[in-house]
């Protein structure tokens, strides 16, 4: 397959800040403006530019005092346990940058994309070497196991906690390499028994006609659901408040339309066995423990809600 980055008759323009529906983000500095953004597309191509679905995704992964999320992300909270963070697909940097902030002493933030675009992480994140979490920039390509294997192997107690994926469900070619890879670093091989890994993915409808085989098939191995919030107005300053109020689901209400979900794998899926075949794995093959294709209904569900609000 040809560079994934420097599709053919590649024509994109930096996103600009001031254009966000959600607010300018903390992390949106010199490192992504409009400059910035257009000499690393010249570089990079499509991982140099900032997409649509990171401003949701920054916005809750740092949420301002007046915006309140179920179920809340919670980088900030005091007493929680150290985290181990893995973003796929990072790109510019642009959200890895906004959790280097938040994240604390004992936590880590490992930020992967190609080979060829550690090098433009590795420029934009530079200035959070000092931050106190361990930041890491490593190579993954989506559905390499050898690149997941070196980074177990690197940090050998690793047990995630979290794997993030920002605006990443668009290429039909690159689909059932990350639900590979999803699947991958959310087996019992990154995790303890005892503990789930919290995927969240944040992300805008292009073409509802490609990319819905990947909702499809993600149901089957994990269960998802969207993120909901009370708007700065709806914030409840009571139990008599709240139930005056209602929740909303975030990214509703807006022209294009955005989700952000939290998944966790299925525990019954560890027993499965993951096809070979991409082709195989993203018509749902060998899921449920079956040699036959599958679908799960659940984005298809909440596109009806969607329309229905």
């Amino acid at each position: 397959m040809s560079d994934p980055n420097f599709p053919k008759d590649l024509n994109i323009k930096p996103l600009n800040a001031a254009n966000s529906k959600y607010g300018t983000p903390t992390a949106f500095d010199d490192d992504f403006d409009l400059q910035a953004q257009q000499d690393a597309i010249h570089a990079y191509g499509i991982a140099g530019r900032v997409w649509e679905a990171s401003y949701p995704m920054i916005t809750y992964l740092n949420p301002p005092p007046s915006w309140v999320f179920d179920p809340p992300m919670l980088l900030k909270e005091k007493d929680r346990k150290p985290y181990s963070i893995l973003e796929l697909g990072s790109g510019t940097g642009i959200a890895a940058s906004c959790m280097a902030e938040i994240l604390r002493e004992k936590d880590l933030l490992i930020v992967t994309d190609l080979p060829e675009v550690c090098p433009l992480l590795e420029k934009n994140l530079s200035r959070h070497k000092s931050q106190p979490c361990c930041l890491a920039v490593r190579p993954l390509a989506w559905g390499s196991a050898e690149h997941a294997q070196k980074i177990k192997n690197e940090f050998r107690s690793l047990s995630l906690t979290h794997i993030v994926c920002s605006d990443l469900v668009y290429f039909p070619e690159l689909l059932a390499p990350l639900l590979r890879s999803l699947i991958h670093l959310t087996s019992r091989h990154f995790s303890r028994p005892d503990e789930e890994t919290t995927v969240v993915i944040s992300y805008m409808i292009r073409s509802l006609t490609k990319e819905a085989p990947f909702w499809s098939t993600l149901g089957l191995w994990f269960k998802f659901y969207p993120v909901s919030y009370l708007s700065p107005r709806e914030k409840p300053l009571g139990d008599r408040e709240e139930e005056e109020h209602e929740w909303h689901r975030f990214g509703s209400g807006l022209d294009d339309q955005v989700f952000v979900f939290i998944a966790h794998r299925r525990p019954e899926s560890h027993q499965w066995t993951v096809p070979d075949s991409d082709v195989d794995l993203l018509l749902g093959t060998g899921a449920n423990g079956k040699p036959y294709p599958q679908s799960d209904d659940t984005f298809e569900s909440l596109l009806l809600l969607s329309m229905d609000d």
